[in-house]
């Protein structure tokens, strides 16, 4: 469906002439966006950074990620809002006793979608149905687990009324067909290619959120925003009412300067280029980044923002 492979092959390949600077972009697993978003990002820096090249790493996605930007073992990584800014002030496990406050942002970049997802034929109607059923609620150190338990806590649904599986992308949506689970959570940008292939052969359901389930977890994580999913993302699947989180472009404050801005300036002048990997990047906008950016930004990315004649909020310089 998408250029994965091609984008990530020319990730690995272009730019790699000799003393070129090496970047990593840790991402998620292969059945999410991050890996084919950060596949075309590393393609893209390879092609107009001039002496960097890039590789999109495979990882547990955003927990996991926001680790690695404070230990600095990656330059960059994509993470979701809520973990951003969790980790960021120190309100979320791990990160309780060692905030992340090195982390800076280049650019919120499009919405994840929370995709609760069960076969056709379930039964399954509401979030209430899960109660007593098998449920993979995102692999150990993901943004998705994260999002999954607050949806479920805020609206009165522990870990002991369901199941819980904790599995990858990939790994729920083959659970689900082989029916091995009831239900899976995914938060990840619509359309992801886990879904769509489990939907190409197996009939599938979207589960929908209430106005009030939306509002129960909102005041529990602010970042949350009401979200559609317009018909026909996956086969067979109608509009559905859920919620998103931005997803965040992250880098730790020790990243040079002009590096930072080269790769912000780069990235939205070529947008075409990500959304020729993947439809999300439809959304990497500027307006997207400076509306819906949770902790500050680096300063090398507020010098591109500023340039082009945009107001940077004071809340969000470092």
């Amino acid at each position: 469906m998408f250029r994965l492979g091609m984008a990530l092959a020319a990730a690995l390949t272009i730019g790699s002439a000799a003393g070129a600077q090496d970047l990593s972009i840790a991402t998620g697993g292969t059945g999410g966006t991050y890996y084919p978003y950060g596949g075309g990002l590393a393609e893209l820096i390879g092609k107009y950074v001039d002496g960097a090249q890039a590789t999109a790493e495979v990882t547990g996605a955003s927990v996991e990620n926001m680790a690695l930007i404070a230990r600095q073992e990656t330059d960059m990584a994509l993470a979701l809002a809520d973990t951003v800014f969790g980790a960021y002030q120190g309100s979320i496990d791990p990160f309780t006793d060692r905030p992340v406050e090195a982390a800076r942002a280049l650019a919120s970049i499009y919405p994840n979608a929370v995709h609760i997802v069960a076969l056709a034929d379930s039964g399954i109607e509401s979030l209430e149905d899960l109660k007593g059923k098998r449920v993979s609620v995102g692999a150990p150190g993901s943004g998705t687990e994260v999002n999954a338990q607050q949806i479920l806590t805020s609206n009165g649904i522990t870990y002991d009324d369901i199941d819980e599986q904790r599995l990858n992308f990939n790994e729920t949506a083959d659970a689900l067909r082989d029916g091995d689970i009831d239900a899976g959570f995914w938060s990840v940008g619509p359309p992801t290619s886990s879904i769509l292939n489990l939907a190409a052969t197996t009939g599938i359901k979207l589960i929908p959120l209430t106005d009030e389930e939306v509002a129960n977890a909102q005041k529990q994580q602010p970042v949350f925003a009401a979200y559609t999913m317009r018909a026909g993302l996956y086969d067979g699947v109608d509009e559905v009412k859920t919620i998103s989180i931005p997803n965040v472009l992250v880098v730790n404050a020790a990243m040079d300067e002009e590096l930072a801005y080269q790769i912000t300036k780069n990235m939205f002048e070529h947008v075409d280029d990500l959304i020729a990997v993947h439809p999300a990047a439809n959304d990497t906008t500027v307006e997207f980044a400076l509306g819906s950016t949770p902790i500050p930004f680096h300063p090398g990315a507020i010098r591109y923002y500023e340039e082009i004649g945009q107001t940077v909020p004071d809340k969000l310089k470092p």
